[in-house]
């Protein structure tokens, strides 16, 4: 007699492995969903309201694109498993160079986010029409290029988070003042690196 054997993907884990990694998902993609908008809405200059709303409607755009890729609607579109859908980093870059580029051209914040909505709305239409095509290149991307990119993608926002835990006045996300416990640590690296450079 042959015992089926189940897939790895298919393998339903024990209950306790199971909540442990539904609330891991659960928590990485919330952490995406919101520092995303904060990181943008700060480049804009949106005000804390501003930033509230962005990030209440970037919530709900999670919670939409959760069911449809869960539940899937129609043969096109949806994978039909348990997955939660988050924010890529990957946009940040380009979303806070187009913030800077509108506002460093007079154009206020409103019409600023309208820009990067629009270039979201468009590059999404672009990406469901070649979405079958870069489906049968997978094969061209191993491990090793994809998590090339996810290290480029992490070592690009370091410097905002830098930014956030010492109040460096730089950059589009920095608060305005240093905090003072931290001020004589920050000169030091400076000095350090400055002599490093030279």
């Amino acid at each position: 007699m042959s015992t089926a054997t189940t897939h790895p993907i298919d393998e339903v884990l024990p209950t306790p492995r199971l909540a442990a990694l539904g609330l891991q998902h659960v928590l990485v993609m919330y952490a995406g969903a919101v520092a995303v908008p904060l990181i943008v809405g700060r480049a804009l200059k949106l005000s804390p309201q501003e930033v509230a709303l962005l990030i209440s409607a970037d919530l709900f755009c999670c919670g939409i694109a959760t069911l449809i890729q869960s539940l899937g609607v129609t043969q096109w579109f949806g994978i039909k498993l348990p997955v939660m859908m988050g924010v890529t980093f990957a946009a940040v870059g380009p979303m806070v160079a187009m913030a800077n580029a509108q506002l460093g051209a007079g154009a206020t914040s409103p019409d600023a986010a309208r820009a990067i909505f629009g270039a979201i709305m468009a590059a999404g239409v672009i990406s469901i029409i070649i979405a079958p095509l870069v489906s049968r290149m997978l094969r061209f991307f191993p491990p090793v290029v994809t998590g090339t990119i996810i290290l480029v993608i992490g070592i690009s926002l370091m410097r905002i988070g830098i930014n956030w835990i010492f109040g460096n006045p730089v950059g589009p996300t920095a608060p305005s003042i240093i905090n003072p416990d931290h001020a004589k640590w920050l000169e030091d690296i400076k000095a350090l690196a400055g002599a490093a450079g030279s």
